[in-house]
């Protein structure tokens, strides 16, 4: 009978400490995926921002030298990724694929324009600064006209601001809310030991005597579940990094050790000082009181 009653014991006490390693690791783990988006949320936008193009359109007038140096200008220019010319015939060769036939049969001519699509770094694209580059390129006398998307450089612009102050206000409430979570989890584990604590107390332990144990424990399970979820946030980077090598999120080796150094500490801070403030309530209540 007293063997089976510690064998019921035994397996209560598995099972609270699973359920605290469980909690603390998909907590953690939740504020990892958060952290990884806070971090890549500016890398993601810029990805976009690339992607738009400048397109310069050159007067038919323009010379082969004219059109090289622009061409070479604009590639040098500290606002530039890449700058490719697209000659007349390849622009109406693209034309042509796109929508299934050749329109230079039924105009007999070329209507398109020399140009030069100028892909940008990230930094430079908002409205006000393409606008200034748009005006130091039209200066030149050979150059038709400057084109950009005006409504969805705006739009983009707009919405990365709005998303990059949301994603910070919701970090900073889940980094609350995982406190609290990972505190009540540890709160239960201790108040069912609530009785020993007392017991402990009343023949004479030190409240740092009784307290040394509890907090090595839930620091060892707070260990584990920071060993977890780091884990669990590798397996998805490396699955996200294989699905989108373009945004190289495994090359950012510094950010993503801080990220993984800031879950394990938060795991072992948080474990650490929620058993500190458990155990020190049921320490200073009154035998009567453990009852409610």
């Amino acid at each position: 009978m007293a063997r089976s009653y510690e064998k019921h014991q035994k397996r209560r006490l598995i099972s609270s400490y699973f359920s605290v390693v469980l909690s603390i690791s998909l907590v953690l783990f939740l504020l990892g995926l958060l952290g990884l988006l806070v971090l890549n949320t500016k890398k993601v936008a810029d990805h976009f921002k690339e992607q738009i193009a400048l397109t310069v359109y050159l007067k038919d007038q323009a010379n082969e030298v004219e059109v090289n140096q622009l061409k070479q200008s604009l590639a040098l220019a500290e606002y530039t990724k890449e700058a490719t010319y697209v000659s007349k015939e390849d622009a109406a060769e693209d034309h042509a694929n796109v929508i299934g036939e050749d329109f230079m049969e039924f105009l007999g001519y070329n209507p398109l324009q020399n140009s030069i699509d100028v892909y940008l770094l990230a930094d430079y694209v908002s409205p006000e600064q393409l606008e200034d580059i748009t005006a130091e390129i039209e200066e030149k006398s050979f150059v038709e006209e400057v084109t950009y998307d005006k409504p969805l450089i705006s739009l983009l612009h707009d919405n990365v601001t709005k998303i990059t102050f949301w994603i910070l206000i919701v970090s900073a409430a889940f980094l609350v809310i995982s406190i609290l979570l990972i505190n009540s989890s540890i709160r239960l584990s201790v108040y069912s030991k609530r009785f020993v604590i007392k017991t402990m107390q009343m023949v004479g332990a030190t409240k740092r005597f009784i307290r040394r144990p509890f907090i090595w424990k839930n620091i060892q399970l707070g260990f584990l579940g920071s060993i977890l979820a780091i884990a669990a946030l590798g397996f998805v980077l490396y699955n996200l990094d294989k699905a989108f090598p373009e945004l190289m999120i495994l090359d950012q080796e510094i950010l993503l050790a801080a990220l993984f150094i800031g879950i394990f500490v938060i795991g072992i801070f948080i474990s650490w000082l929620s058993t500190f403030f458990a155990t020190q309530r049921f320490l200073n209540l009154k035998t009567d009181d453990l009852f409610y």
